[in-house]
């Protein structure tokens, strides 16, 4: 069963999962790759859970809530929610961001984590439309996102810019 947990629920699989994300993928970043377990406790999950409260952000920064998406016991995928655009993120990467682990892709992970993360953006974000982005080297997510009821709203060379009635 796929299930949505916000950060520290348990950290030890929280650790390995964000331990072994890459540094970019798809243009979601993990500033923590490879982290030791004890920074993981001490720094990575700290930062998470203030981020999420909009303390200690840095410039140029909004509120952003850490979701891991479980299925079962197994943490399969990453997904983050930012609480409101500024310029920056309404031009770039919008509202959410996901990460599904490579060797569960597949297998309709991302399309039910997007589904579950919408159900709560809905509830934080003030916005009338969820904002999205992906590469156009992509065609997987777009379709994750093109079955949650997004549409293109507009595209340049290199990324499609989605929109999700709210």
């Amino acid at each position: 069963m796929l299930y949505l947990k916000k950060v520290y629920e348990d950290i030890e699989k929280e650790y390995l999962f964000v331990r072994n994300m890459p540094i970019d993928e798809n243009g979601l970043t993990n500033k923590w790759n490879g982290i030791s377990r004890e920074d993981f406790e001490n720094i990575a999950l700290k930062e998470m859970i203030a981020f999420s409260k909009g303390e200690n952000l840095p410039d140029g920064f909004v509120p952003e809530t850490f979701l891991f998406l479980w299925n079962d016991d197994e943490i399969v995928g990453q997904f983050r929610i930012r609480h409101y655009l500024c310029e920056s993120l309404r031009t770039g990467s919008g509202h959410i961001g996901y990460f599904i682990a490579r060797k569960f892709r597949g297998n309709g992970f991302a399309k039910e984590g997007l589904r579950l993360t919408l159900e709560i953006a809905r509830k934080i974000i003030p916005e009338d439309e969820i904002y999205l982005r992906v590469n156009k080297d992509n065609p997987a997510s777009l379709k994750v996102m093109l079955h949650n009821g997004g549409y293109i709203k507009y595209e340049d060379k290199y990324k499609y810019y989605v929109r999700i009635k709210k």
